[in-house]
């Protein structure tokens, strides 16, 4: 029987049906999140969009379990994100508060899209390239769960008003730059740092999955922004780093190399 033809990177080119179906899911969930957001119902809109985020974690991570990663896979993946990451939030953000802003709203809502669509343009190009364990920008599922996680914090704390209007014009320009930036994001794919302390990620996990449970919105919103924080934060400490670095070589060496004298006698 003639062998499943594979690429040099290990990605075969059959269809399997598995992570495929949860690709599915969560594109259903990204056409559910815009259904919901055309009736007006935008808390059910932005649920949607965090189940898109967990089936998009899911297929992935089963895909590499079970060997059965293909260049399908990764092409389906990346269409899937799109809609579910890309126009989902859009059109979910623009409905919700930005067109209050008319012209800059809807301008808002397609910088989103169209950094979002940019974004996994270049990690397909790039996928192989970038440093283990890193992603090159925020990625787009982080970006709309961060959108997602603001409209339920909204709604849990009962809030009211138009200041959510302007924040959201914001935020939603600083997450398309961030998307299209070289900041370096963790990918957390390598799980190998939390395997070396296993009891240690048991209980940290643990105590985060109970907050989760006990406060989901608010939880969800920390997260998100922690982990969208985390990127700039990054960036800035290696650079102080780097710099405290080089002062420090300056300091040792003024002269650009080794040196040595000689105590006069």
């Amino acid at each position: 029987m003639k062998k499943r033809e594979r690429r040099r990177d290990g990605i075969s080119r059959g269809i399997y049906i598995l992570p495929n179906l949860i690709t599915s899911g969560s594109l259903f969930a990204g056409f559910y999140s815009i259904a919901a957001t055309y009736n007006g119902q935008f808390e059910k809109a932005a649920i949607a969009i965090i189940v898109g985020v967990v089936l998009d974690g899911l297929d992935g991570r089963v895909a590499r379990m079970t060997k059965t990663t293909t260049q399908f896979g990764v092409e389906y993946d990346s269409l899937a994100d799109l809609v579910s990451f890309g126009v989902a939030p859009a059109f979910l953000v623009y409905g919700w508060a930005l067109s209050q802003f008319g012209r800059w709203g809807w301008l808002a809502a397609f910088l989103y899209l169209i950094c979002g669509a940019l974004r996994l343009a270049r990690f397909n190009v790039q996928v192989n390239t970038v440093e283990k364990g890193k992603f090159n920008g925020l990625p787009i599922p982080a970006a709309a769960t961060f959108v997602a996680s603001i409209i339920l914090l909204f709604y849990y704390l009962g809030g009211s008003g138009s200041f959510r209007h302007l924040a959201l014009l914001l935020a939603i320009y600083v997450l398309a730059f961030l998307m299209v930036s070289t900041v370096r994001y963790n990918s957390f794919k390598d799980l190998e740092a939390f395997r070396k302390r296993p009891f240690n990620t048991l209980v940290v996990f643990i105590f985060l999955s109970l907050l989760l449970a006990a406060e989901p919105q608010v939880m969800i919103f920390v997260f998100s922004s922690a982990y969208v924080v985390s990127g700039p934060v990054g960036e800035l400490v290696g650079f102080a780093r780097r710099r405290r670095g080089k002062i420090t070589e300056s300091e040792k060496h003024p002269d650009g190399h080794d040196t040595y004298r000689e105590n006069p006698r």
